[in-house]
């Protein structure tokens, strides 16, 4: 490589891209965004990962991958695996360039069609939620989150804000690119209540299968906000609704706890946004407590990781199911594309279209029609990088809310 640059913009919220470039002028791309704390990312990468790679070998990115993870003393970690993400999915693309081919042939071909993709669907109260459903059916989603106000909250993830609706610490109440996280010097603070979540749950299920059959696959995030027992009630308490999955029923940090979970509950489960390293899913696999990884190529440390995390969960039924909301880049959403069409065991990717602007930005070539994302069939990973569009959107604090328990103000698991 001769040149490395770390690419900082906001075009409906904030980005952060590496751009490597060979001798020969071949450019690739990589994701580096770490919702959130994106300046962080980004020095590591500038600071301490570019100097590294000033003329090392592009084709050589096993190697280039072993020498960011195993020679740093300090492993893992969502900025370290970050940045080892950039740039090794940089590199693919790179090599995909020079051969003239989209990175999925590189990675064994197409498996599929398409990846079957699914949207989130929300609304504050049932009413409203139906309304969501029916626009994205109306998109040509095939598939479907269900998120819902819950009653004597005033705002709950995964259900877009009111405009009029108080987030608190004085941020701005619009969402922004369509994700919780808003602009402000301090993050939101809203309200939770468990006992009322797990009430009306399955009242809201039990309504959609009601209005739009047994057929539409249904999905749900309880966003790490139960303990163990209380996802094994929401889980069992969900099964005559057919969930296609529970998405991160507990905090993940105690993979152990699913154990429970799984006793009491035949749900299929997925979980992984947070995890970073093939050693997260080691017990959850070899016990076969999941059915569905979570992890972004953005956070695990690249095509080349997260290929061998799901070498791994093939050999044990489970199959992907791969973060894809707007904080991953169009970059890190078109490598989850080719691996997805590639591998044995994809199971779904999530997909919420990103902002007008971004897509200004980025210039993606993958397509979405009749429920599927397809990567496209130009040479890399189908992605560019327009400068002069990144340049009119500047950087921005934004961050995700924080949550406290509306009973006694106590901190909560957002």
């Amino acid at each position: 490589m001769v040149s490395a640059e770390v690419l900082v913009t906001s075009p409906g919220r904030n980005f952060v891209t590496l751009r490597l470039r060979t001798e020969d002028g071949v450019v690739g791309f990589g994701d580096a965004t770490v919702n959130g704390r994106e300046l962080a990312v980004a020095s590591y990468l500038g600071d301490h990962v570019v100097p590294l790679l000033i003329g090392r070998d592009a084709h050589a990115i096993e190697d280039t991958w072993q020498y960011l993870y195993r020679g740093a003393y300090w492993r893992r970690g969502p900025i370290t695996m970050a940045a080892i993400a950039a740039v090794d999915t940089a590199l693919w693309d790179i090599k995909a360039k020079l051969a003239g081919l989209p990175l999925y042939q590189l990675l064994g071909g197409r498996s599929r069609r398409g990846c079957l993709a699914y949207g989130h669907a929300s609304g504050r109260d049932i009413p409203e939620l139906f309304d969501s459903i029916r626009a994205h059916l109306d998109q040509g989603y095939r598939a479907l989150r269900i998120q819902t106000g819950i009653p004597g909250l005033d705002s709950v993830y995964g259900v877009a804000a009111s405009a009029n609706s108080a987030v608190g610490n004085g941020g701005s109440t619009a969402r922004y690119d369509h994700e919780p996280a808003r602009r402000s010097p301090a993050p939101a603070e809203e309200e939770w209540d468990t006992r009322a979540y797990l009430r009306h749950a399955p009242r809201v299920f039990e309504a959609v299968r009601n209005e739009f059959g047994p057929e539409l696959p249904l999905l749900h995030d309880a966003h790490h906000r139960l303990t163990p027992i209380q996802a094994a009630r929401l889980g069992k308490d969900l099964e005559p609704y057919d969930l296609f999955w529970l998405e991160d029923v507990t905090p993940a940090e105690n993979t152990a706890v699913l154990r429970r979970v799984r006793e009491h509950t035949t749900t299929p489960l997925a979980i992984g946004e947070v995890f970073n390293t093939i050693w997260d899913y080691r017990a959850l696999f070899e016990e076969q407590l999941i059915d569905y990884v979570r992890s972004p190529v953005t956070h695990a440390g690249g095509i080349t990781a997260l290929r061998r995390i799901l070498d791994y969960a093939s050999v044990y039924q489970i199959k992907s199911g791969v973060h894809g909301p707007t904080d991953i880049s169009p970059v890190g959403l078109a490598a989850a594309l080719h691996l997805g069409i590639a591998v044995a065991n994809f199971g779904i990717q999530e997909y919420m279209k990103h902002s007008a602007a971004t897509d200004q930005v980025f210039r993606p070539a993958y397509r979405f029609s009749e429920g599927l994302l397809n990567p496209g069939d130009g040479p890399g990973l189908g992605v560019d990088y327009d400068d002069e569009a990144a340049t009119a959107h500047p950087y921005t604090p934004a961050y995700l809310p924080v949550n406290r328990l509306k009973l006694d103000g106590s901190l909560h698991d957002w």
